[in-house]
């Protein structure tokens, strides 16, 4: 394995609050994996932080748009600027989130490079966009229908980038059958792997498959790990937990095929709430796999 670098994004902005005038915690989840010596045990370099602009969303009204727009704009591109350094140097970065939409400061700094893949692991298609929905505001749940260019330009075409990633270059992995956009996306071609597809098949051959397809396609490509994929009967402490998701040995078989892969060049963690997990056994949990993953 290559060296591995630590980069923190303990941004939130992507998320509704959990309820009236609280803040999402999802922005402690790399301190909560850092107290798990994440560093240490993966024998990594720290990369430092990308401090997220302040989570306001006092004047936002329903019609507005993206949440926390103009913030997570500024953001991408730090944010972007940093991933583009790490992987520069060489090294396998390690994202910790923070919610799902950090992926767009990764998707920018690579599509300044050209063509890449995406591995999306996530509960949830993510795919909500003004053409389906009348709910837009929460680009944590719009991640991938913003990095395939449906969303408002200031999000989806940071410096007329836009598209930061083709449709046939995304995979999407451990979603739930009984997902409503589902049809729509497989209707677009992008690829799909349900987690009963991926357990009927068995998750080490579907992992080494889309690994295959993406080096093969792209030339590299980078992995998103939303913690929601898993079943919340393992890992509740997500923002948005739901039934018939994966364990944690079958999450590991899935992505230690992606992230060994030479053309693999970055991993980011998602959507725990440490705020939910009172006593840290779910961090640890979480932190054992990312370990079994890359040093297993």
């Amino acid at each position: 394995m290559r060296p591995i670098a630590v980069l923190d994004a303990p941004s939130n902005l992507g998320l509704r609050p959990p309820a009236p005038g609280l803040v999402p915690g999802c922005y402690k989840l790399a301190g909560a994996l850092r107290d798990q010596r994440l560093l240490s045990r993966l024998a990594a370099r720290d990369a430092g932080v990308v401090v997220p602009p302040r989570y306001d969303i006092r004047d936002w009204r329903p019609g507005d748009g993206v949440l926390n727009a103009a913030a997570l704009a500024r953001y991408t591109r730090q944010l972007a600027e940093r991933v583009d350094a790490v992987v520069d140097s060489g090294d396998f970065l390690v994202l910790l989130g923070g919610d799902c939409s950090i992926l767009l400061g990764p998707a920018l700094a690579l599509r300044r490079r050209g063509r890449y893949g995406i591995a999306y692991l996530d509960g949830s298609i993510d795919f909500r966009h003004v053409g389906n929905s009348d709910r837009v505001g929460a680009s944590a749940g719009e991640g991938t229908a913003i990095v395939t260019g449906r969303g408002q330009p200031d999000i989806a075409d940071i410096d007329g980038l836009g598209p930061y990633c083709r449709e046939e270059d995304l995979v999407i992995l451990g979603v739930r059958d009984y997902d409503s956009e589902l049809a729509e996306v497989r209707g677009l071609g992008i690829a799909v792997h349900t987690t009963p597809e991926i357990l009927a098949e068995g998750s080490a051959a579907v992992g080494s498959r889309v690994a295959r397809r993406l080096a093969a396609h792209d030339g590299y490509f980078f992995v998103h790990l939303d913690v929601d994929v898993l079943d919340p009967e393992v890992m509740p402490a997500a923002d948005a937990p739901d039934p018939g998701g994966l364990d944690h040995p079958q999450l590991t078989e899935l992505l230690r095929p992606l992230v060994t892969d030479p053309a693999c060049v970055g991993l980011q963690v998602t959507v725990y709430d440490p705020d939910l997990d009172p006593d840290g056994r779910h961090a640890a949990a979480l932190a054992d796999t990312v370990v079994a993953v890359l040093r297993g």
